[in-house]
């Protein structure tokens, strides 16, 4: 049962970091360079084609939420049903230097994907401009796909997270390795070839 937990946990991470990757890349793709101005009487009116930048960032956005949300449940979840105090989980340095790491690159990612999905949305909805010379920009180029880069490192950072907070309960509730001590594999190993046999 713990097993599926730690699995879900996980593959949810994963996952939605990978949804986020892929939405943040294809909004990237998606998003015209700029658009067209159309000289009206007194204003110049942008018109956009239409596309799903605006819907494919809002949609990274949302995953990447979910992927950072399943990777601090992974960090604080009771698997088995027993907590471990948080000190004794965070004891080793690893551990603490990719909880923070995970921590500023998914809001660095967030911010930066939210930044990009409203400037996008602003310049599309405010279309029209006194500027006679304004040359309807669009979201400035490479920021989307920086952000889904991100956001895929995060998940990455929050899967290790997952794996130090994993050995870490297991040295607090001193849990046996099912696999043995590294003594015990060489020794299994070098009995089972028939080596050392006078």
């Amino acid at each position: 049962m713990a097993l599926n937990q730690i699995t879900n946990i996980a593959l949810g991470t994963a996952l939605f970091g990978v949804l986020a990757f892929i939405f943040g890349v294809v909004a990237e793709n998606k998003k015209p360079a700029q658009g067209t101005p159309v000289m009206m009487e007194g204003y110049v009116l942008c018109k956009f084609p239409n596309d799903p930048t605006v819907a494919l960032g809002s949609l990274s956005v949302v995953a990447l939420v979910i992927s950072a949300a399943l990777g601090l449940l992974s960090v604080f979840y009771p698997y088995k049903g027993q907590s471990v105090p948080k000190n004794a989980i965070f004891h080793g340095m690893t551990l603490r230097v990719f909880f923070v790491v995970a921590s500023l690159v998914t809001m660095l990612a967030e911010s930066l994907m939210i930044w990009a999905t409203i400037t996008e949305g602003l310049h599309r909805s405010n279309n029209r401009h006194e500027n006679m010379d304004y040359a309807c920009p669009t979201a400035k180029t490479g920021v989307f796909g920086g952000a889904a880069f991100l956001a895929l490192d995060a998940s990455l950072f929050w899967l290790v997270c997952q794996m130090l907070t994993l050995n870490s309960r297991a040295d607090y509730l001193e849990e046996d390795d099912p696999k043995g001590t590294y003594g015990e594999v060489l020794t299994v190993e070098y009995d089972a070839n028939g080596a050392g046999r006078p």
